[in-house]
């Protein structure tokens, strides 16, 4: 009896010993549009996979940067499909790993309820004194709220009243806190199974802007790591894809 207890105990030992040794740690860069739904895709791919997700959070340029200067991220989430396929071009990235994970969608949004009306016309009324939108330098999304206002003719209208974040986050949070009316921000941050989680928004049509295509891809860090290999996988797993159209992306 002692003999067989002694081999199952041994056994489990092992077994467990076993997948401490599988699991691994994979670090990854985020675009801060995709920061909610990524959180919530690493906490169901730690629990299946035992590999844990270390998360960094920022603007797609600013990244490009870092990576370019030695950054040791392993995964690449980015707001575009431009950067991913550059670091390719250049050596930072593994060759044929680049994937468009989801496609985003562009929102004019206020904290207030009712302050946007579901035309947009809000904007055309100019009756606001802070319109917030992420740096065009470094953020797609910031880039995108830019071709919008072009098309609609009102760049120059609005100009004086743009509020700049870092980020499509620091976008976001200028409207949260109330620092700015209304603001360009990702349909992800004000969206969560299919409903608008507070405030007002627009739904800015898509022929006002280039499609948001966003690309993940694994960098040169991650090239013998087997855990960068197998999040990118899960991020094309119907769970992952479950997760990120419940944030209004499209696949």
């Amino acid at each position: 009896m002692k003999s067989h207890l002694s081999q199952v105990l041994t056994g489990l030992v092992f077994a467990v010993s076993s997948l401490a040794s599988q699991s691994a740690e994979v670090q990854v860069a985020v675009a801060a549009n995709f920061t909610a739904p990524m959180q919530k895709i690493a906490a169901e791919f730690e629990k299946d996979t035992g590999h844990k997700v270390l998360l960094s959070s920022g603007a797609t340029g600013k990244f490009y940067a870092q990576i370019k200067n030695g950054a040791p991220f392993e995964v690449f989430l980015a707001a575009d499909d431009e950067t991913p396929a550059k670091l390719e071009t250049e050596g930072d990235a593994v060759p044929g790993s680049r994937f468009t994970y989801a496609i985003g969608k562009l929102m004019l949004w206020s904290a207030q309820p009712g302050y946007v009306d579901d035309q947009g016309a809000v904007l055309k009324k100019g009756q606001f004194q802070h319109l917030a939108i992420a740096n065009p330098k470094t953020a797609p999304y910031g880039a995108a709220a830019m071709e919008v206002l072009t098309h609609l003719n009102l760049l120059d209208a609005v100009q004086p009243k743009l509020v700049t974040g870092e980020n499509i986050g620091q976008a976001h949070q200028f409207v949260a806190t109330g620092n700015a009316e209304l603001g360009f921000v990702a349909l992800s941050q004000v969206m969560e199974n299919g409903k608008l989680t507070g405030g007002s928004g627009w739904l800015v049509p898509l022929e006002l802007y280039e499609p948001i295509r966003q690309d993940a891809v694994i960098l040169a860090w991650g090239k013998e790591q087997p855990a960068a290999k197998t999040l990118m996988e899960y991020l094309k797993g119907e769970k992952a894809r479950a997760i990120i159209q419940s944030y209004g992306y499209d696949l």
